[in-house]
């Protein structure tokens, strides 16, 4: 089933057919590319010189992402007839958040602080208005082609209710220790991080047919940013991102699917850093977090495929299939993306430097004698 999807999915690497597919095939190896080329950086440059590298390197990365995310923003606007209600406020979004992930990597003041926190939730709070406006004027199901019915609907909240609750949970009882609040630093890494997972989540290397994709690690920073600052942070930033997914590639035709395929899906990837804490290696720390936070997001996209997108469940024949079958296989893909994330996660943190720069935010003193070395 999942290579039967796999081989009528698009695989854009090698794909040159389109403006779009152009960007993207350049877009891969370029970032590739750099990404090598800043590893070795890193590792060749040694003391005070590789202070001044990072510096220049952050901002750097920041302003590459933004500028992947409004090419492909506008292509897809230009290709994919993106509906001008939903393209305008994402673009001030993408606009607002890169911005401010720049300004606060150079100047953490609080006026700073301030401007920017207040400018991305302007942009957010027209984001979500105007996918109101679309959602309710009843173009959503039409659009996709798709029928949900009254029990659909029921299960539908259900499901999400219960995601939810389990999300919460797990950052309550693992965040419980966590440093409090959000501080000047907290929020300038999760626009930094929330930026560069949103410009890499553009650089797929698969796209499903019925949405969904294989991307270049474009959750790894994500994961990160829990690991660093907590799950109960961690989810918070994993929800904004799965708001900025839900208008870059929107299959949306129900409020509880839009939450499942969205904010709950990606803020359960929050939960990576659960057990960074433990007495395991920090590699096995990410690794497992990762997995825990993928089969999160997993169940959340297998419900909504079973009760808002049943409608697809043919197999390559025609055949009508069972949708919980046709689910568990179509998004198995998700593992497959998780699988590239643990893999450059887990040489990122066999890096004794970077781990002890990711544990000094959110382990407190208590915790830095014993903290994972």
């Amino acid at each position: 089933m999942l290579l039967n999807t796999l081989s009528k999915a698009t695989w854009y690497p090698v794909l040159f057919d389109s403006p779009m597919n152009v960007a993207r095939g350049i877009a891969f190896w370029l970032t590739v590319a750099l990404a090598l080329t800043s590893l070795c950086l890193l590792l060749l440059i040694k003391g005070e010189r590789k202070k001044t590298l990072v510096k220049i390197l952050l901002p750097t990365a920041i302003a590459y992402a933004c500028a992947v995310a409004l090419l492909f923003l506008i292509l897809s606007f230009s290709e994919d007839g993106i509906l001008p209600i939903l393209f305008y406020p994402l673009l001030a979004l993408v606009i607002c958040v890169g911005a401010s992930a720049v300004l606060l990597c150079i100047r953490r003041e609080k006026p700073f602080l301030i401007t920017a926190v207040t400018l991305v939730s302007c942009a957010l709070v027209a984001v979500l208005v105007c996918m109101s406006v679309y959602f309710f004027s009843g173009d959503a199901e039409d659009v996709n082609g798709v029928t949900v019915t009254v029990s659909e609907n029921v299960a539908l909240s259900l499901c999400t209710v219960g995601l939810i609750a389990v999300i919460g949970l797990l950052a309550f009882f693992f965040g419980r220790n966590d440093r409090k609040g959000f501080d000047t630093k907290s929020i300038a890494y999760a626009a930094v991080c929330i930026a560069m997972s949103f410009a890499l989540s553009y650089i797929r290397l698969v796209k499903m047919p019925q949405g969904g994709s294989v991307t270049v690690a474009s959750l790894l920073p994500l994961m990160i940013y829990s690991y660093m600052f907590g799950v109960r942070k961690g989810v918070f930033a994993g929800f904004i991102y799965g708001l900025l997914q839900a208008i870059q590639d929107p299959w949306i035709v129900h409020p509880a699917q839009f939450l499942l395929d969205y904010p709950v899906a990606f803020a359960g990837i929050g939960v990576a850093g659960l057990f960074a804490k433990t007495k395991l290696a920090p590699r096995f720390q990410f690794t497992l977090g990762a997995i825990v936070a993928s089969v999160l997001r997993y169940l959340s996209h297998i419900f909504s495929g079973v009760f808002a997108f049943s409608e697809y469940a043919y197999d390559s024949a025609g055949n009508v299939m069972n949708p919980w079958v046709y689910s568990l296989a179509y998004n198995s893909f998700v593992f497959i993306d998780v699988a590239i994330v643990i893999v450059v996660g887990f040489l990122v943190f066999s890096s004794a430097s970077f781990t002890k720069q990711a544990q000094k935010y959110n382990f407190s003193r208590a915790n830095d004698d014993t903290a994972p070395q």
